[in-house]
């Protein structure tokens, strides 16, 4: 049986890390999750069904999506998708999905929003997530997508004065570290145009990343003016919100029986106890304690 997945871009794995601890809490961070919720607050629509959080972690941002009716995490960490788990607890809200952004296991128009925050930067072909991502999603559903600015002050400061290599007025992504990536506003904008997305806006996030500034200022404050700076427009910030609306005609499944279909040939799933086998290809794909584990089939 081919294996599709051998094509596929390489992939940032956290499984069996530390993110949590090891780079959220506790560790400085207060200022950047503050505006970073501050941003999405003002992007997420009013009211929604069912909303698609790629790369949902260990659930930092998850309880910011109240308006939808349904959460789906996903994330290629098993371990990862266990903490939100325990977490949120299990029950019909929210849906824990182990599997890859360039293979999305849902059916076509099964959600009407989406979300990829401290995401895109680990990924080599975005447009192939953005197209995955659309695909999914209903005519006129928002995707919410957060990138890595490599347009940023600090890195065109260090340009100017010969203190780094790579040109931040460049549309090409850089690639500073093995699968973590930096990306021109223009360039996004051309990807999201390409799969079939319309900007509405673009909010500049974390003015003040620095750690002089977030060690001498109180967080309330910062937060506060970094607040007052996302309605200048100014893409300058290390991190950039950008608010997109699905556009073209495409089917509307949000009152299908079931959203998942096989990731590796699109087929019909049927439930055989804790396991789900596509009615296509015959692959089967394990529920481990209530996650839908689709980062490998069970035959391989």
């Amino acid at each position: 049986m081919n294996n599709p997945r051998e094509s596929r871009p390489r992939i940032c794995d956290y499984e069996g890390s530390n993110y949590r601890t090891e780079f959220w809490e506790g560790k400085g961070r207060d200022y950047e999750d503050r505006v970073e919720r501050i941003a999405l607050r003002r992007l997420l629509p009013d009211s929604g069904r069912r909303l698609l959080e790629v790369g949902a972690g260990f659930g930092r941002l998850t309880n910011e999506y109240r308006n939808f009716g349904q959460v789906v995490l996903l994330d290629y960490s098993l371990s990862q998708l266990r903490y939100a788990q325990q977490h949120l607890g299990a029950s019909d809200r929210y849906l824990y999905v182990a599997a890859d952004a360039y293979s999305l296991p849902f059916r076509p128009g099964s959600f009407d929003g989406a979300t990829v925050i401290r995401v895109i930067h680990h990924i080599s072909d975005t447009g192939a997530v953005f197209r995955q991502i659309r695909r999914v999603l209903v005519p006129g559903g928002t995707f919410i997508l957060e990138f890595a600015n490599k347009r940023h002050l600090k890195a065109m400061l260090r340009y100017t004065l010969r203190r780094q290599d790579w040109n931040p007025f460049d549309l090409k992504p850089v690639e500073f570290v093995e699968l973590n990536y930096d990306f021109h506003p223009d360039y996004i904008a051309q990807m999201l145009e390409a799969a079939q997305f319309e900007t509405q806006q673009r909010i500049p996030v974390s003015f003040f990343r620095l750690a002089s500034l977030k060690n001498r200022l109180p967080t309330n404050l910062l937060a506060m003016l970094d607040g007052w700076l996302q309605h200048t427009g100014l893409l300058v910030t290390p991190s950039v919100f950008t608010q997109n609306v699905a556009v073209g005609s495409s089917p509307n499944n949000l009152s299908a029986p079931t959203i998942f279909v096989c990731p590796d040939c699109g087929g019909e799933l049927a439930h055989d106890g804790n396991i789900l086998v596509c009615r296509s290809c015959s692959r089967r794909w394990a529920i481990r304690d209530g996650i839908y584990d689709f980062k490998a089939p069970l035959d391989e």
